[in-house]
């Protein structure tokens, strides 16, 4: 062949080629993968039994359908503390409020890794003889709030996770006490003051307003005597479960709003547990034998919330998972159980899946992450 053929040859085969790879990027489908968020776990918080030191965290694995009674002490190799009461996830880290008991230097903040469950620091709340008794956490603009029973609101920096503030509460010239649940709504923080035997001059029957910005009380909200549990809805209301004492003054739900700072409904659940979800809060009721759904907007109560299979002993705890709207639930089964139950519901109340956890569970914290899904 020779060289002007050679080479007309050599085109036609390149042009050949060319086409056919033409044809096959045209026939090639591109893969596209979506990024989807779904929880890998749930912990829970186990208060345990006052003076046993028997707190604990428990882990369900979602994939395995396996859970660890003492997830904690088989990460740490320790055991977590004396009746804890809390456990809130903010940004990488897990925050694990142990309250101690009175007379005793046994209160701290536990602060974990949020994916492992590993201790990063254990923040101290005692003083030289006795803790100050840490009862509730709750997050904003990179602050962590903890409320104790002595009557301080104690902010730690999430960063340094160093106590850089510290507000006691007073009543008249007295320190107050009997701090429990708290809650963050529209750069304000809202803490309940129970009824709390150690500590006379609790203020009993209100709710304290601190503004964030300055760190400083700027009013208390007149509510139902000894209020417990508070919560905010979506719309930037908050809820809040007072228990009265038990005879003449009855227990109560109330509405607070956050634009006034008053209350703007008193309804008649007897409510313990507390939780609020995108579209709706949940209670526990009947000592804790029943679960009921409660419209925030309407302020009606729904029935009862839990549907199959399920029947409850004794709800210590109520969680809603802010992924799915899914609603953990904690039961005691009887106080002093070292085995105790939580039932994982939809928002609609269907049994999804329980598991055993340890001794008087109360709160659930949620491990998530990312997986990536074909299209095609």
């Amino acid at each position: 062949m020779n060289t002007k053929n050679y080479l007309k040859f050599n085109l036609v085969v390149l042009t050949a080629f060319a086409m056919l790879l033409s044809a096959c990027k045209k026939d090639r489908v591109e893969t596209v993968y979506e990024r989807e968020v779904v929880t890998k776990g749930i912990y829970v918080l186990n208060e345990g039994t006052m003076g046993s030191g028997n707190s604990s965290i428990s882990y369900y694995d979602l994939d395995k359908k396996t859970v660890v009674a003492d997830f904690y002490q088989q990460v740490n190799g320790s055991k977590l503390g004396e009746t804890a009461n809390d456990l809130k996830i903010y940004g990488s880290k897990m925050y694990c409020v142990v309250s101690g008991i009175q007379g005793e230097a046994k209160s701290f903040v536990d602060v974990m890794d949020a994916a492992t469950a590993k201790t990063i620091k254990r923040i101290s709340f005692n003083n030289v003889i006795e803790g100050r008794l840490p009862k509730d956490i709750t997050f904003y603009k990179n602050k962590a709030y903890v409320s104790s029973y002595d009557g301080t609101i104690s902010r730690i920096d999430t960063t340094t996770l160093n106590i850089d503030g510290q507000l006691q509460l007073m009543n008249g010239t007295e320190n107050a006490g009997g701090l429990e649940g708290a809650a963050i709504a529209n750069g304000k923080l809202y803490v309940n003051n129970s009824v709390h035997p150690s500590y006379p001059n609790s203020l009993k029957d209100k709710v304290t307003v601190i503004d964030l910005a300055t760190f400083t009380k700027t009013k208390d909200i007149t509510v139902t005597l000894n209020p417990v549990r508070i919560a905010v809805a979506a719309n930037g209301d908050l809820l809040v479960v007072s228990w009265g004492n038990f005879g003449n003054i009855a227990a109560s739900l109330q509405k607070i709003s956050t634009v006034t700072d008053a209350v703007t409904g008193t309804y008649t659940p007897n409510a313990n547990a507390l939780a609020i979800g995108q579209n709706a809060a949940y209670l526990s009721t009947g000592w804790g034998t029943e679960v009921i759904s409660f419209n925030v907007g309407t302020g009606t109560a729904g029935a009862s919330f839990v549907k199959g299979p399920v029947t409850l002993g004794s709800v210590n705890g109520i969680t809603v998972n802010p992924l799915d709207q899914s609603v953990v639930v904690a039961d005691a089964v009887s106080y002093g159980n070292s085995t105790s139950k939580t039932y994982v519901l939809d928002k609609d109340g269907n049994l999804k899946y329980s598991f055993d956890t340890g001794t008087t569970p109360k709160t659930a914290a949620f491990n998530y992450r990312t997986r990536f899904i074909s299209n095609n």
